[in-house]
Order: C-alpha cells, then sequence, then structure tokens
C-alpha cells in the first residue's frame, strides 16, 4: 500500500493538496459544507445496503457464495466462488469518474479476497481516479519526452554545423519533433491548470472531466502548429534545417505556447482570488491572510509554467542575453525536479510515509521482528480514510478502514483534501 501511495503523493498531490497553510479548525470550516454532503452520501447509502441486505432472500443455489457486505463505500450482493464482482464508481467524490469500475473478488473457497499486506477484505477502487495519475503521468512524461529530444537535437543537430549546412531531411524531422515535444509540454501544463481551476473554482464540473479530451488537448492539439510550421518552413524558409530563428514563422509555434500560459496565468490570479475569499473567513490579521496568498502563488508558478510569462523578452547586451538564457533554460529543464521536490519531498504527509517505511525497515531487519501481526499493525496507521482507494475493506462490525462509526465525524471522508496544510 505504502508504495502505491508514495506514487500517489509524489505526483497527484500538486493538484488537490491545498496551496495555504491553514489551522485544524480553518480546515474544517473550508470543508463543512463538502464534508457533510459526502458523509450524507455514505451513510445514506450505508442504511440502503443494510436494508437490502436483511430483506433479500437468503441464497439458496448450490455451492459455495460470499455473503452479501457492505465494504463501506459500495454495497455487494451474493457472488458465486471463484468469480468477480463488478459496479460503478460511487459519486462520493469530485475526482472519482462514476463511469469507471470498482471490483471485489470472491475465491474459490466461498471469502471475499484479503489483501496480503493488510489482511483485510479488498475491493479495488483505483481506477475510479485513475484518470488524475494518467494526466500526472502524462504531464512529467511529456517533461522527460522534452528534454531527451532537446539533448539530443542540441548535440546531434545544432552543434553539427556541417549537417546544418546539407540541410538533409533527417535533421528536419528532427526539429519537427523537438518543437512538437516542447508543445506538448506547454499544453500539459495547461490540462493541469484545467484540471486544478475546475477542482477549486468550479468544482461542480469537476466529476464530469474525462481523459480523452486531456489527451487531445496534450497531446493532439500540438501537432496542428508544429504540421502547419513544418509546411510553411519548408515553402518559405527551407534552410538550415529550419534551426534559424531569423523569421516570424516560429510565432505559429511560440503563439500557441503563449496563449496557453496566459490562460494558466488567469487560473492562477482566479485560483488566488478564491484562496484569499476563503481565508478571510477565518478573520485572520491582513498581513498573514496575503503571505498565504504570495505562498500559494509561489507554489503554483513552478507547476503552470508562469514563469515564462512574466520573462516573455529577452533582454539587449550580450551579458544580460546570457544571464537570461541561463535562467531560461534553468527553469525550462529543471522544472519537473523544481515541481516534484516542492509538491513531494517537501510535503509533510509524504514524510510521514517515508518515515513509516523506514521505521518498519528497521523494525523488520534491525530489531529482528518477522511476525507478519506485529509488522503490520507497526505499518497500517491510517489518520485519514484517503487510504480507501486502495484498501477499502467489509465492515461488518461498523468499522471503516480501521476506524469506528463514531470517528468518522473527526474525519475528511474525501481522498484529497483540499485546504491542507503543505508547507
Amino acid at each position: 500500500m505504502e508504495k502505491k501511495h508514495i506514487f500517489y503523493f509524489m505526483f497527484l498531490l500538486p493538484f488537490n493538496m491545498t496551496l495555504v497553510t491553514a489551522e485544524p479548525e480553518e480546515e474544517e470550516g473550508f470543508n463543512q459544507t463538502e464534508l457533510g454532503v459526502t458523509r450524507n452520501k455514505i451513510m445514506t447509502a450505508q442504511y440502503e445496503c443494510y436494508q437490502k441486505i436483511m430483506q433479500d432472500p437468503v441464497q439458496q443455489a448450490e455451492g459455495l457464495y460470499c455473503n452479501r457486505t457492505w465494504d463501506g463505500w459500495l454495497c455487494w450482493n451474493d457472488v458465486a466462488a471463484g468469480t468477480e464482482s463488478m459496479q460503478y464508481c460511487p459519486d462520493y467524490f469530485q475526482d472519482f469518474d462514476p463511469s469507471e469500475k470498482v471490483t471485489k473478488i470472491c475465491d474459490q473457497d466461498g471469502n471475499w479476497f484479503r489483501h496480503p499486506d493488510s489482511n483485510r477484505t479488498w475491493t479495488n477502487y483505483t481506477l475510479c481516479n485513475n484518470s488524475t495519475h494518467e494526466k500526472v503521468k502524462n504531464l512529467f512524461f511529456s517533461f522527460v519526452c522534452n528534454s531527451i529530444v532537446t539533448i539530443i537535437h542540441l548535440t546531434a543537430v545544432a552543434n553539427n554545423q556541417a549537417l546544418v549546412a546539407t540541410n538533409p531531411v533527417s535533421c528536419k524531422v528532427s526539429q519537427f519533433i523537438h518543437l512538437y515535444l516542447m508543445g506538448c509540454n506547454y499544453f500539459w501544463m495547461l490540462c493541469e491548470g484545467i484540471y486544478l481551476h475546475t477542482l477549486i473554482v468550479v468544482a461542480v464540473f469537476a466529476e464530469k472531466q474525462h481523459l480523452m479530451w486531456y489527451y487531445f488537448l496534450g497531446w493532439g492539439f500540438p501537432l496542428l502548429p508544429a504540421c502547419i510550421h513544418a509546411i510553411a518552413r519548408s515553402l518559405y524558409y527551407n534552410d538550415n534545417c529550419w534551426i534559424s530563428s531569423d523569421t516570424h514563422l516560429l510565432y505559429i509555434i511560440h503563439g500557441p505556447i503563449c496563449a496557453a500560459l496566459l490562460v494558466n496565468l488567469f487560473f492562477l490570479l482566479n485560483i488566488v482570488r478564491v484562496l484569499i475569499t476563503k481565508l478571510k473567513v477565518t478573520h485572520q490579521a491582513e498581513s498573514n491572510l496575503y503571505m498565504k496568498a504570495v505562498r500559494a502563488t509561489l507554489i503554483l508558478v513552478p507547476l503552470l509554467g508562469i514563469e515564462f510569462v512574466l520573462f516573455p523578452w529577452r533582454p539587449e547586451g550580450r551579458v544580460a542575453e546570457e544571464v537570461y538564457d541561463y535562467v531560461m533554460h534553468i527553469l525550462m529543464h529543471y522544472q519537473g525536479l523544481l515541481v516534484s521536490t516542492i509538491f513531494c519531498f517537501f510535503n509533510g504527509e509524504v514524510q510521514a510515509i517515508l518515515r513509516r517505511n523506514w521505521n518498519q525497515y528497521k523494525i523488520q531487519f534491525g530489531n529482528g521482528f518477522s511476525h507478519s501481526d506485529a509488522l503490520r499493525s507497526a505499518s497500517y496507521t491510517v489518520s485519514t480514510i484517503s487510504d480507501i482507494p486502495g484498501y477499502s475493506h467489509d465492515c461488518p462490525t461498523e468499522h471503516l478502514n480501521g476506524k469506528s462509526i463514531q470517528d468518522i465525524e473527526n474525519v475528511t471522508l474525501k481522498p484529497e483534501k483540499m485546504y491542507d496544510l503543505v508547507m
């Protein structure tokens, strides 16, 4: 579980975690309405499930089967042994896709599948928010591809004056791929901006987002300016492997990128506006209020690529140009490292999971405790119900993910906490 959730915290948290510091009572105020709606949905579903369990006739079919049960989020009917039951994801949370499927396995002995790490009955909800993981993986994959192709292009093509002078088709293809992947990089940043803005500002539409549109915008749309640029260069400026920047045809590539960054800048300002509005509800001191807004802005900047809007023009003069080139190349090619460092390794929850794994390692290999139950009790410390996507389990004794029903009042029932501690 921890390995999967380390990946979750490394890449999913940039969109879901809060961008401000909040006291526990402030966080409760932020989430109260949404928490109440979510809690009511789950409690209503639980009540209806228990009613159904009691009212449905007893299974009369011969052979082994798994008993009907409530797993904490969904209700499951009797299932024949050796089969897999499936139903649609619940709509409790904004990042859950109700069109995706939840699965629960009944083994050959007529028992619901138990996860080997926790020894608890387990329901697979991982596909419910799989699209969020996919968006993150695509963003970082675009970072990797863009950096690799840029290095290859600069070393194999741009620095080879003899190759540039002959102007072969292969180097033009290399330039086309370079420009296309550069566009993908920025448009996947736009996808993240759209997702974050939708999640925070217009959350009512968040659950209706579909991954197909993000794929089209992130990978498909940059092909259009790249192809137009290639055709235009082949007709009007077909020399030097299309590397020369002494032409206005480059605006075909740079125009859509600048537009994407300006849209992200709008998203950033609007998100900060919403955060300030929410912070004013807490009646904090004015200086503290705006300090948190500034912190939120600075954290969002590396994710959304706004530094390229803040420094759009290359200054004149040899020294100024060199300084500008160094700054922009560092920001451009180390952006992925910067984002992962800020949102992963500086995040308290990720650090807590790493410490928990390290403590488990010391217990297992340092102190010689090999009993699996001891290890499970040492590692399975749950502070929120955010672990449920990987470890939802049946609760005939009215326990949900290790917490009794009475404890749920103190727990946020949402996988990601929109206004949580980040720094």
